[in-house]
């Protein structure tokens, strides 16, 4: 599956971003969809994933209730919204596909979020 990601860019510390994934399958939603990133100097982490129907999501620690994953099966697309932002969100955003079990087959290219104090 081919993964596009975009939206990423430079903002201030509480400013927004919205990141959208889209993806070039015609069985997009046979997928669970996550989004990553990782960090300078860190491992990559999971921040948000979300179900094939959109009713189930998952959202790491650090981004709960700054951060909103919703996709669009009609527009084969998955949005991250980011609000409150903070320097330490900085990092190369991905987003990937599943078919279950947690295991992620196809990733995109990434988009950098730079978070300035």
């Amino acid at each position: 599956v081919l993964l596009v990601e975009s939206g990423g860019g430079l903002v201030q510390a509480g400013g927004s971003l919205r990141l959208s994934c889209r993806a070039h399958t015609q069985t997009f939603m046979s997928y669970d969809v996550g989004w990553f990133r990782q960090r300078p100097g860190k491992e990559r982490e999971s921040v948000a994933t979300i179900s094939w129907s959109g009713g189930s999501t998952f959202y790491a620690d650090s981004v709960k209730g700054r951060f909103s994953i919703s996709r669009d099966n009609r527009e084969n697309t998955v949005f991250l919204q980011m609000n409150s932002l903070k320097p330490e969100d900085t990092a190369v955003y991905y987003c990937a596909v599943s078919t279950g079990g947690n295991e992620y087959s196809s990733w995109g290219q990434g988009t950098q979020v730079t978070v300035s104090s």
